[in-house]
C-alpha cells in the first residue's frame, strides 16, 4: 500500500500541486532525467545555448544588465562559448543590494522575495521567479530519485529556516500530510528536544531524512548515548545540505540510522548546485548552472585547484544571477563518475570563506585545523570557534560534565600552536550553543577570513 500511495503522490498529486502553482517542475525533471546521460560536450552545447538566451533577454529587459552591456560594449547574441562569460564582471552581494530593483526583469510577475541567513551580518534580499523555482525543485527531485526514494515516501525534515517554519499554515500543513513530510525545527538541540526528535523519527519510520548535517549528526549521537536503536526503521538515505559535511558527521549518521548519506550543495541565492549520486559523484546541475572556480583575484582556475565558486544560473530570467560570487570554496573534478552520467562533478566542497582561519602571521588555513583539536577531546559534546581578530579567538564548549582546567589549558596550547603564541585564546564552558538565525550550527566562524575575502574580491 505504501508503494501505491507514493506512486499516487509522485505521479498525480504533486504534479497537480505544481501545475496549480504554474510551475513546470514535472516537465523539467523529465527532461533532466534524459540530459543527465548526455556527453559532457553535448551538455556544454546546451549550456551555451541557454546562456546566450539568458544574456540576450537580460540585455533587453533587465535595466541593470542593459546598462552594463551598453557600458561594456558587450553583445550577448554573439556568445559562442562559456569562455565568453569572462567578458562580464562578477555579481556580488553589495551589487545586488545596491541594484535590487534594477535587477528585476521589466515584465516579471509574481516574484517571490527571498533572503539569505545573513551569517556575515547583513542578509541579502533577492527575488525568484516561477522558472527558477521549477528548475530548482526539479533538480532536487531528480537527485532524490537517484537513491530509490520519491516524493510521497515518508520523510522527516530537520530544518531551521524561518521561511519554512514561518509558513506552517493550515494549507501547508495539509499539503505536508498528503505528501507525508514532517518538519522538525532545528533551532534548539536541548536534551529534551533531542529525545522528542528521536521519538518522532521512530514513530514515523521515514524512508528518508533531510536536514543540516550538524542537526542530523546531533540526533544520531544523542540516540546512541541513550542506547536507542535507529537502524531498524527502514530509512534508506539521509540527504544533507546547507552546511559542510564533515566525515565524522557522515559516519555518525550512517552508523546510527543504518543508511547512506547523500550530500547536497547549494543555497537560496545560487540554487541547487550539486547532488551526490550513489556512486559517490557530486554532480553539478549542469543543465541549469554554470560553475567557475576563481582565485582571490578573480582569475579562473583549472580543475583540481581550490577556489571560490562563481555561479551563473540559467533559469533566472526574472532576476538574473550571472557570475555570482558565492563565497564558497571548492574543487572541480575532471574525472567521469562510475554511474555513467555526463554531469560534471565537484571533487571537494571545502566550505565558506568564513570557515577558514588566519594565523597571526597571515597564513590562511581551513577551520579543520582547529576543529580537530576539540573534536578529539573526551567529554566534549559541542563547540564553536569564533576568530574575532588575528590576536583573539573565542571558543565555547559544551561538555558532558565539568570542563577541567587542564583541558582548557590543552585547548589553548594547541590552538596557539596553530595560530601563533601571541594569540589570546578564551575558552568558555557553556550549557548550550545557540544556532545561527537560520538554524544552522557552525563549528568555525572567522571574522578575519571574511574580511580578507571581501578585500580580495574588490581589489
Amino acid at each position: 500500500m505504501s508503494g501505491l500511495y507514493t506512486r499516487f503522490v509522485s505521479g498525480l498529486l504533486f504534479p497537480l500541486h505544481e501545475r496549480l502553482k504554474r510551475h513546470d517542475t514535472v516537465a523539467v525533471r523529465r527532461q533532466m532525467e534524459q540530459t543527465q546521460w548526455w556527453s559532457p560536450e553535448r551538455l556544454q552545447e546546451l549550456q551555451v545555448q541557454r546562456l546566450r538566451a539568458l544574456l540576450t533577454e537580460a540585455g533587453q529587459r533587465v535595466p541593470y544588465y542593459r546598462q552594463l552591456f551598453r557600458d561594456l560594449g558587450f553583445e550577448p547574441t554573439r556568445v559562442q562559448s562559456l569562455a565568453d562569460l569572462q567578458q562580464l564582471p562578477f555579481l556580488t552581494k553589495p551589487i545586488i543590494r545596491a541594484n535590487t530593483e534594477a535587477l528585476k526583469h521589466e515584465q516579471a510577475r509574481g516574484l517571490a522575495r527571498f533572503n539569505t541567513g545573513g551569517s556575515s551580518g547583513e542578509p541579502l534580499i533577492f527575488f525568484i521567479g516561477k522558472e527558477r523555482v521549477s528548475h530548482d525543485v526539479a533538480a532536487k527531485w531528480r537527485a532524490t530519485r537517484w537513491w530509490g526514494v520519491d516524493i510521497g515516501d515518508p520523510e522527516i525534515v530537520v530544518w531551521g529556516s524561518p521561511i519554512e517554519l514561518g509558513s506552517q499554515d493550515r494549507i501547508r500543513a495539509w499539503r505536508d500530510r498528503l505528501l507525508r513530510t514532517a518538519l522538525l525545527p532545528a533551532f534548539e538541540m536541548s536534551e529534551t528536544k533531542l529525545d522528542g526528535f528521536v521519538a518522532a523519527i521512530r514513530s514515523r519510520r521515514p524512508k528518508m531524512l533531510f536536514g543540516y548535517p550538524s542537526a542530523l549528526s546531533h540526533i544520531a549521537r544523542h540516540a546512541e548515548r541513550r542506547g536507542q536503536r535507529m537502524d531498524d526503521l527502514g530509512i534508506r538515505v539521509a540527504f544533507v545540505t546547507s552546511e559542510r559535511l564533515y566525515e565524522d558527521q557522515r559516519v555518525s549518521i550512517e552508523r546510527a540510522f543504518g543508511c547512506r548519506v547523500a550530500n547536497g550543495y547549494g543555497g537560496r541565492d545560487a540554487g541547487f548546485i550539486a547532488h551526490q549520486c550513489p556512486s559517490g559523484g557530486m554532480h553539478l546541475t549542469a543543465e541549469d548552472i554554470i560553475v567557475e572556480i576563481v582565485d582571490a583575484n578573480g582569475r579562473l582556475l583549472p580543475p583540481g585547484q581550490a577556489g571560490e565558486i562563481v555561479v551563473t544560473h540559467l533559469a533566472t530570467q526574472d532576476f538574473p544571477f550571472v557570475r555570482y560570487r558565492t563565497g564558497d570554496v571548492a574543487v572541480v573534478d575532471d574525472r567521469a563518475c562510475p554511474c555513467g552520467r555526463g554531469l560534471p562533478m565537484l571533487r571537494e566542497i571545502q566550505g565558506r570563506t568564513t570557515d577558514f582561519v588566519v594565523a597571526s602571521d597571515g597564513t590562511v588555513m581551513h577551520g579543520l585545523a582547529l576543529i580537530y583539536i576539540l573534536r578529539d577531546l573526551a567529554g566534549v559534546k559541542q563547540f564553536k570557534i569564533t576568530q574575532e581578530t588575528r590576536l583573539l579567538t573565542r571558543i565555547e564548549v559544551v561538555s558532558d560534565g565539568v570542563f577541567e582546567p587542564e583541558l582548557k589549558d590543552e585547548v589553548v596550547r594547541k590552538v596557539q600552536a596553530r595560530l601563533g603564541q601571541e594569540v589570546v585564546v578564551q575558552v568558555e564552558a557553556v550549557r548550550d550553543i545557540a544556532p545561527e538565525a537560520s538554524g544552522k550550527f557552525r563549528y568555525v566562524v572567522s571574522k578575519v577570513a571574511a574580511t580578507q575575502s571581501e578585500v580580495a574580491r574588490h581589489a
